[in-house]
Parts: structure tokens; C-alpha cells; sequence
């Protein structure tokens, strides 16, 4: 029996570690739906996201959910300015120039970051004081439950905006064909600029969730970065359901991998699962082509 409650442990743990990957992969997804190119710098909206919580509540002392706001706010602001800055000035060129662009812009991110707060990692408080509850022998950490709770929120609430509102339409058929979304008249540079608004706030919101269980660090959004790009070829490349669905396997796999064979290699294990799929199945879960998004 107590093999069955440490193996639950350790299946809502990789849950909970595969939901954030789940949320950086999303961020990957939207803007590969809506430029076609591959953002190498989403791993370190997520690092931005949680060193701007380090900034407001640690060293200025702002209470933490007003921190937290602020943190989300920074983001989507700085989601403004990557697109302006990084990808709008090179949108009319081929793919290669703006992913070079990205991995610039990530290598340059980081070392600001590590200009302004130095190479000390920080730890940062979790959203909820208490430690957690016990349901049936499996301990259930308050920062776990939190993870999980808001990715159920933020994939819900993208779902419904997608979907159901005015807006999230547009974003869609923008998406799917550009040019005869300016013939509808949408606006399709404000459109892109949205996305990129959105995928850095999903960013900056899963380094501000996972910045409490792990150290805040310059290499954090490296590390959450490549696992999430491994989550969006395993479930699907392009596919916004590919992307949580691989993002929490990946997850699951990779405790599960950690808790009965090594931990020092948990990290191998995903790449592992990355390379049976391109093996196996390299269109992924889902197989959903970029060139043939609906």
C-alpha cells in the first residue's frame, strides 16, 4: 500500500511540474501558430516572470498578491516590446533571421538579468502559507495544488477566449491565414502583438508558480524552455492541446523515470521520451502539422 500512496506522490508531483512546462509550451504554440517561427527566448519569459516577483516583493516589499499582479503586468508590457523589438522589425524576412533573432534576444535577456540581479540564485515565498494536506497517505504541498489550479484556470480561460469571444477569433484567423484576415479587415500586426502579450504572461506566470520550488536563476528559463519545446513536439507540433497534454506527460514521465531508476538523470529521461516519439511518432500525439493548422 505505501508503494501505491509514494508512487500518487509522485505522479501529482509530475503533474504539477508537467503543468508548468504545459503553460511554457502553450506560449511556444500561440506564437508558432501566429508567425510561424519558433520563440527561443519563451523559456525566459518565465525566468523574467519570476525574478519581476523577486523585484516587487522581496526588494520592494509589496504585499504578494499585489506583487503578483504587477510581476503579470511587467510581462505583458514586456510581451509589447519583444514583439516591436525583436520580431516585428524582421516579420517580412525568412524564418531563420527571426529565430536567430530570438535566441539574441534570450542571450541578451539573460545577461541583463544577471547585470541587475547577479549570479545568486533567490528564493521567492509560495502563494499560499500553509504546507499542504494529507488526502489517503499522499501529501499534497500547497504550491503543487496552486500550479495545478491555475493551469486548469489559464487552459480553461484560453479555451473560452479562443473560442467564444470576439477577439480570440480574430487571433484565430490570424492564425490560419493572415492575408485573408486583412481582407476581413482585422488588424493583423495588433493581432500578433496580442499573442505575443499573452505567451509572455503565460511565461512570466509559470516562473512566478515554479520560482517557490525551484530557485529563482538565470539558467531557470533555459532548463523550463527546452523541456517545453519537447512538449510541443510530443504532443503535436502546432497544437494547443498537444501542448498541455505534453507538457503534463512529459511531466509524469519524467518523476516517474526520477523516483525508480536515478534522479541525477530526471532530465535525460524527458529528452529520452523526445526521442522515442521522433522515433516512433514524429508527428506527435496529436499530428498536427504548422502548415496545416485549422
Amino acid at each position: 500500500m505505501q508503494i501505491l500512496f509514494d508512487n500518487l506522490q509522485v505522479l501529482f508531483q509530475g503533474l504539477a511540474l508537467g503543468s508548468i512546462y504545459a503553460l511554457v509550451a502553450l506560449g511556444f504554440v500561440l506564437i508558432i501558430r501566429a508567425t510561424n517561427v519558433v520563440n527561443f527566448a519563451q523559456g525566459d519569459f518565465a525566468m523574467l516572470g519570476a525574478y519581476s516577483m523577486v523585484l516587487f516583493f522581496t526588494g520592494l516589499s509589496w504585499p504578494y498578491w499585489l506583487a503578483f499582479i504587477a510581476a503579470l503586468v511587467a510581462m505583458a508590457v514586456f510581451g509589447v516590446l519583444f514583439n516591436y523589438g525583436v520580431y516585428y522589425p524582421l516579420r517580412h524576412r525568412s524564418f531563420l533571421p527571426v529565430i536567430i533573432s530570438t535566441l539574441g534576444a534570450s542571450i541578451f535577456l539573460q545577461n541583463t538579468v544577471l547585470a541587475v540581479f547577479g549570479p545568486q540564485p533567490r528564493p521567492l515565498d509560495k502563494v499560499l502559507n500553509a504546507d499542504g494536506i494529507t488526502v489517503g497517505g499522499v501529501f499534497l504541498d500547497s504550491q503543487y495544488l496552486v500550479i495545478l489550479g491555475v493551469t486548469m484556470a489559464m487552459v480553461l480561460f484560453t479555451y473560452v477566449f479562443f473560442e467564444h469571444t470576439l477577439l480570440g477569433k480574430k487571433l484565430q484567423a490570424t492564425s490560419q491565414d493572415k492575408d485573408m484576415a486583412r481582407l476581413l479587415g482585422i488588424p493583423v500586426a495588433l493581432m500578433i502583438s496580442i499573442t505575443f502579450v499573452y505567451s509572455a504572461v503565460l511565461g512570466g506566470l509559470a516562473g512566478v508558480l515554479v520560482g517557490p520550488i525551484l530557485f529563482v536563476s538565470i539558467g531557470m528559463g533555459s532548463i523550463i524552455a527546452l523541456k517545453a519545446f519537447a512538449a510541443t513536439i510530443i504532443g503535436g507540433f502546432g497544437d494547443v492541446t498537444g501542448a498541455i497534454v505534453g507538457g503534463l506527460l512529459l511531466g509524469v514521465i519524467e518523476s516517474l523515470a526520477a523516483y525508480h531508476i536515478s534522479v541525477p538523470y530526471k532530465d535525460a529521461y524527458a529528452f529520452l521520451a523526445l526521442f522515442i516519439f521522433l522515433l516512433f511518432r514524429p508527428s506527435g500525439i496529436f499530428g498536427e502539422k504548422v502548415s496545416e493548422k485549422a
